[in-house]
């Protein structure tokens, strides 16, 4: 990171880069509109340097952790994008079969924050599965830029058969007990939310800012959810009250949190947006939440 901390941005500069991020604008439109912040010594370049992902120096699980297995492995996804690639993470020691949690990515596919939390899944005693929804083509590429142009030219609901068929391949993995619980964040918030439409036998959902289905959709819903919003998000807050008046409706099993001053992305340490509080907060819920339903 560099020398500039969080309280020296304004929130037009996290607004304008969630924009970006989730397509709204081009790269030139973003770093033009970011230059009316580029303010004394706070240059253009320092913002980018800042607001972009720092993957190098924010990894809480290395990835050769010595208490886990954990390995890229493929699965079949017929309806989908066909051979799929994951990180399979295994705790080391077990007492029989243990349950199992898919991790989904944002909208730039398996990139090392997914992996890490995918890694601190199976830590916390879980059988863990990260796809990669970039797989045909050619997966993640390195960086978030390039991952979200790949991932603009799949169809959202051909991904979401990929990760309905890491549900199937985890619920029959030799030690794993059956019971399956999905984790998203922000397209893969949305996953998990349809996941839970769209896969009856799937045992818990929890999407982190993730879009809502509709009410026909969420009359189809089996599986308990615990949500997590940010307070500041309001691009994806705007449609949680027609989904808690679709949720009510129906008597879904729900909990929901809703995290003061934060924005979308406070659970991704690798990008000024993170909250710690915030972040680990709604993980210990996570967590809790998923032993509650599987275990």
């Amino acid at each position: 990171m560099s020398q500039l901390r969080k309280e020296d941005i304004s929130q037009e500069v996290f607004d304008l880069y969630d924009d970006y991020a989730h397509n709204k604008i081009g790269r030139r439109q973003f770093v033009e509109k970011l230059s009316v912040y580029a303010v004394g010594s706070i240059t253009v370049g320092s913002l980018l340097s800042f607001i972009s992902p720092n993957y190098k120096d924010t990894m809480l699980v290395p990835q050769h952790h010595p208490a886990l297995d954990s390995n890229y492995i493929t699965y079949e996804s017929p309806k989908g994008g066909g051979t799929i690639k994951g990180l399979l993470s295994t705790p080391n020691e077990m007492e029989g079969k243990i349950p199992g949690v898919i991790v989904v990515h944002e909208n730039r596919g398996l990139n090392p924050y997914i992996e890490d939390v995918g890694r601190r899944a199976a830590l916390d005693g879980f059988i863990s599965l990260a796809p990669d929804a970039l797989t045909p083509l050619g997966g993640y590429p390195g960086n978030d830029d390039d991952g979200r142009e790949l991932q603009r030219k799949r169809d959202r609901n051909e991904m979401l058969e990929d990760f309905i068929a890491a549900f199937n391949y985890l619920k029959t993995h030799p030690n794993c007990n059956g019971k399956i619980g999905v984790v998203g964040f922000c397209f893969g918030g949305w996953i998990s939310n349809m996941m839970a439409v769209n896969v009856p036998e799937l045992a818990a959902a929890v999407p982190y800012y993730g879009g809502q289905p509709s009410a026909e959709e969420t009359a189809q819903i089996k599986a308990p959810l615990l949500i997590h919003y940010a307070e500041l998000d309001t691009r994806v807050n705007t449609g949680w009250g027609d989904y808690e008046a679709a949720l009510k409706a129906n008597n879904k099993e729900y909990e929901v949190h809703f995290y003061p001053g934060v924005n979308h992305g406070f659970h991704n340490n690798t990008t000024p947006r993170y909250d710690e509080e915030a972040a680990k907060l709604s993980w210990t819920r996570t967590i809790d939440f998923f032993k509650q339903k599987l275990i």
